[in-house]
């Protein structure tokens, strides 16, 4: 990384409050590399610093600099309820501009990595790391989904990640605006810190084809169903365009995350086909994009679709 300017991620520390990312993920996805990396890229560190004492942290007047903080389950208090407060309110807090990066990774590459490294789980040391690290998956998993970037290291090496964390971190604010495109089940609720939100529930509903209906947004036939709708086509052409003359006016106020909230009943159809819809279209357009779908991530077994751009 010696040919990145260290001072352009420092550079925006103070642009629309003190610019704070909480780096966490499960152990032994490669936080530390993280922290590491942001450090490089003239980031004020701090690793495992307890969660109460974070507000107190910025109390004082901002620094120069952007802060990364190290959390995962080996803080002193740490618990996915406290964590899930804490983001809240300095999402609510003015002096703050957050970034939640979740450092993700499979569960047979961290028992593959816990084996190499004969290492014990901070969860389960008297047990087989397997053990810690299936409960600490479910410990984190309401905090995955709050995740403004999500970093899947399962074919990384920290060589990949350190670059990865560089594509995000070390670009010039302009060219580094991240933006999560993310659909939900307005039965569910609303997601909390979500910028935009559209409400997907008066288009062609695949619930009522009983061949469409166990399937999801991503299905291309469900796709196809949905955008057969006569007013398809002239919402998702205007809601692009706006969603582009939007994202530019955004960085020149300093912001540096947008997310973007897709609404059906189920969370299951619409809301999602329009969601996959608009992140390949932001990510052909240059960019960085990553989408989340709530309710499928509920269900055993569904996979969250990585970063597109």
């Amino acid at each position: 990384m010696d040919d990145l300017d260290p001072t352009t991620f420092a550079a925006a520390a103070t642009r629309g409050g003190q610019r704070l990312v909480l780096v966490t993920g499960p152990s032994g996805a490669g936080r530390s590399t993280a922290i590491h990396a942001l450090e490089d890229l003239g980031c004020e560190t701090i690793d495992n610093l307890p969660l109460s004492l974070i507000p107190r942290l910025l109390d004082g007047p901002p620094l120069e600099r952007a802060i990364a903080l190290g959390i995962d389950v080996r803080n002193r208090d740490f618990s996915a309820t406290a964590l899930i407060e804490l983001i809240d309110r300095l999402t609510r807090d003015e002096r703050v501009a957050l970034e939640v990066l979740f450092l993700d990774c499979r569960a047979d590459i961290l028992i593959r990595r816990y084996s190499e490294t004969r290492r014990r789980h901070p969860l389960s040391p008297a047990e087989p790391p397997q053990t810690g690290i299936l409960a600490e998956a479910d410990l984190l998993a309401p905090i995955r989904v709050r995740a403004d970037i999500l970093i899947d290291t399962s074919d990384m090496t920290p060589h990949d990640l350190r670059a990865e964390i560089a594509r995000w971190f070390g670009a010039a604010p302009h060219q580094r605006m991240a933006v999560s495109v993310q659909s939900f089940s307005y039965k569910r609720g609303v997601p909390r810190g979500v910028d935009m939100i559209f409400d997907c529930r008066f288009l062609r509903n695949p619930y009522w084809d009983p061949v469409l209906r166990p399937r999801d947004g991503r299905d291309t036939e469900v796709a196809a169903h949905i955008a057969a709708d006569p007013r398809f086509t002239p919402f998702f052409s205007r809601l692009s365009d706006l969603v582009q003359l939007l994202l530019p006016g955004h960085i020149e106020e300093g912001k540096t995350h947008l997310s973007i909230g897709f609404g059906c009943t189920g969370g299951q159809h619409r809301s999602v086909a329009v969601a996959e819809k608009l992140a390949d279209t932001l990510a052909a357009a240059g960019w960085q994009v990553s989408i989340r779908h709530r309710e499928l991530e509920r269900r055993a077994g569904a996979e969250p679709r990585p970063e597109v751009g």
